[in-house]
């Protein structure tokens, strides 16, 4: 109970329900009253409508009476039974049973509708002076006539009791109709990229909702403006530090070509390697920043087999230094659509990452297929692979896994991710030997051109 109540205080949708639902329960069982009453009186007054037509009819065709003489009759009961007799007869009536004609009426009865009780049972009368100055009476039972009457006012309360719960299940399915515009901008809002910062459309909203999502999009736009704002920060420092580190990374080559003592040069070696590695920080946060911003590229179909053998061109050399066997699997070659550059980078800091993580003498291949309207890059290696319980952190910018021994940025997989995204394409992380947990296999799903 204490659930629902707390559900029924969230949300609106279910108060409305609930409130819509009451009110119908309200009216139906007001309706429902009114009409059983209206039906029950009609019925009664069709009755008595049928004792008025007999007795016109006797009068009319100016009937004689003759009673039974205790014979019974096929058909007749109590149900059905309606009885005609002079009313100066009920002085001269055998017994006080209502089964006994004629029945034992006053004489004294008025013209007009009277309730009698006659034998311990109650009568329906309808005294009428016909035009030969008779005085006849017609009866019927009163509990016959209300048993008749109840059942037709419980007949016409039928649509009442098919209409109801039809009526909530209209209400509920036309509620969740209208709220269907609200969960479907969520669900859109949900599904959205990270950088996907454009505004919502709110056309197709109901008025009560679109302010709301009037000021969702501002937030958006100051949200974009602001990253923005720090994607130029963070490229304008990397531009305004690249020219300084070029020169420290000249002068260190030209002291290093210097004479000097072997204490001198053997500081120096730490030194040219902080300087290149700051080097390649600024270069990758350069990357990065290209990669979050709005891109104006035109996407186009690139060959991966082609662009395959222009990373391994570059990054050859890095691997022969490590004894690592690589190269590229299968000879399908598949074209994707994405611009050619973009695809060079992504492909190009999975391959560096694998070449950094892959201890000597390791293997990383590459490969290519495809799956019905897209395609499969795999980059696949024989390093120590990434844990599960970090294989979603390691896209954040600057982290980087414990224990590897390894140097770098920590943006080598936070550039690829954020051009991945910008395309439309999916990335999953798993391991290349799944018994062991060893290794790194990365795949990336890409649009395949026709």
């Amino acid at each position: 109970m204490d659930g629902f109540k707390k559900r029924l205080r969230e949300s609106v949708q279910l108060r409305l329900s609930v409130a819509l639902s009451l009110a119908i329960l309200l009216v139906a069982g007001v309706a429902s009253v009114f009409a059983f009453m209206s039906a029950f009186d009609e019925a009664r007054e069709l009755q008595d409508d049928t004792l008025r037509q007999v007795a016109m009819l006797f009068d009319r065709q100016q009937m004689t009476l003759h009673y039974p003489a205790g014979k019974a009759i096929e058909g007749d009961d109590e149900e059905s039974r309606v009885t005609i007799q002079y009313l100066a007869d009920g002085a001269n009536a055998s017994g006080s049973q209502d089964d006994v004609i004629p029945l034992p009426l006053p004489t004294t009865l008025a013209d007009g509708l009277s309730t009698l009780q006659v034998g311990g049972e109650a009568f329906r009368v309808l005294v009428r002076t016909t035009a030969r100055g008779e005085r006849i009476a017609v009866a019927q039972e009163a509990d016959v006539r209300n048993k008749d009457a109840r059942e037709s006012a419980w007949r016409s309360l039928l649509p009442f009791l098919i209409l109801f719960p039809v009526l909530l299940l209209v209400v509920a399915d036309l509620l969740r109709k209208l709220f269907r515009p609200i969960a479907t901008l969520a669900a859109e809002i949900d599904q959205r990229a990270e950088q996907a910062l454009h505004s919502i459309d709110e056309q197709h909203l109901p008025t009560e909702v679109r302010p709301f999502v009037v000021a969702i999009n501002r937030l958006l736009a100051r949200v974009e403006q602001a990253m923005q704002t720090q994607r130029r920060f963070v490229a304008d420092a990397a531009h305004e530090l690249r020219s300084p580190m070029t020169a420290l990374s000249l002068q260190a080559e030209r002291l290093d070509a210097a004479e000097m003592p072997a204490q001198a040069r053997e500081r120096l070696l730490p030194l040219s390697q902080g300087i290149e590695r700051s080097r390649k920080l600024i270069d990758q946060l350069l990357t990065l920043a290209a990669a979050q911003s709005q891109s104006n590229r035109q996407p186009e179909a690139v060959s991966v087999h082609d662009l395959y053998r222009r990373v391994l061109e570059d990054l050859l050399p890095l691997a022969e230094h490590k004894g690592i066997d690589i190269g590229v699997e299968g000879t399908e070659d598949v074209r994707v659509i994405i611009h050619d550059m973009e695809l060079y980078t992504l492909i190009k800091n999975l391959l560096d990452n694998a070449i950094r993580y892959t201890p000597p003498g390791g293997r990383i291949d590459l490969l290519v297929e495809r799956e019905h309207e897209a395609a499969r890059l795999q980059v696949k290696d024989s390093g120590p692979g990434i844990p599960q319980a970090e294989q979603t952190r390691v896209f954040d910018p600057f982290y980087r896994s414990l224990g590897s021994g390894e140097t770098g940025s920590g943006l080598g997989l936070s550039i690829v991710k954020a051009i991945a995204e910008r395309n439309g394409a999916r990335l999953e992380l798993a391991f290349t030997d799944q018994t062991r947990q060893r290794g790194l296999w990365v795949s990336l799903w890409l649009k395949a051109a026709p």
